[in-house]
């Protein structure tokens, strides 16, 4: 079993990185294998260049990170992201990658003229695990949830995941270490049931 863990977060102490360095911890414990993937520290290039939005034929980029990135979803049984809420979206290093990442004929090809995609990954499972200070009725009532609308009805569903589980700790600026210790046995528990779903 193989699953991927992105973390998208430049904290090196933020409790996005506890979340992470959680999840990696549980999963090696669990003897799975997995890939991490810390995109800022990777310096990983966020900027879609003209010529990579030309790849509806499936053309290969000729950036060498990409190409490993793209290499690695093939292997791979689940996916993990774990990053902060940022008005509403994904940091821009993580809207990059999928947009970068997740091309034609290496994520999901069309069936058709009207856009019907067909996912190509192996893996169906992925978990989002979001930091928010924005308060679930807030969030919900008020924006509409929008990463829930970008991970389980978009991006995911799009390259062929069809289990889409997401978690939102919430709110983290006045959180206690308690409670933070609590998210962080709520998120290994998480990984852990994923990986013992496949």
């Amino acid at each position: 079993m193989r699953i991927a863990v992105y973390l998208a977060h430049p904290g090196v102490g933020s409790f996005n990185r506890a979340l992470f360095d959680a999840v990696l911890d549980e999963l090696r414990g669990r003897a799975i294998e997995v890939v991490s993937h810390d995109l800022y520290a990777e310096g990983f290039d966020p900027m879609l260049a003209a010529a990579e939005t030309e790849t509806v034929d499936g053309t290969p980029t000729d950036n060498a990170q990409v190409r490993r990135y793209q290499e690695e979803l093939a292997q791979l049984d689940a996916l993990i992201f774990v990053h902060p809420n940022w008005w509403g979206l994904p940091p821009a290093i993580l809207t990059g990658w999928v947009q970068r990442v997740l091309t034609p004929a290496v994520a999901y090809k069309l069936a058709d003229a009207a856009g019907e995609p067909i996912g190509l990954l192996r893996a169906k499972r992925a978990l989002v695990l979001n930091t928010s200070d924005t308060t679930e009725d807030r969030e919900r009532d008020v924006f509409g949830d929008p990463l829930q609308q970008i991970w389980a009805a978009c991006v995911l569903p799009y390259i062929g995941v069809d289990d889409v589980r997401r978690k939102v700790f919430r709110t983290v600026t006045d959180s206690t270490e308690e409670t933070r210790t609590a998210w962080l046995r709520e998120a290994r528990d998480l990984a852990a049931a994923l990986a013992t779903d496949i």
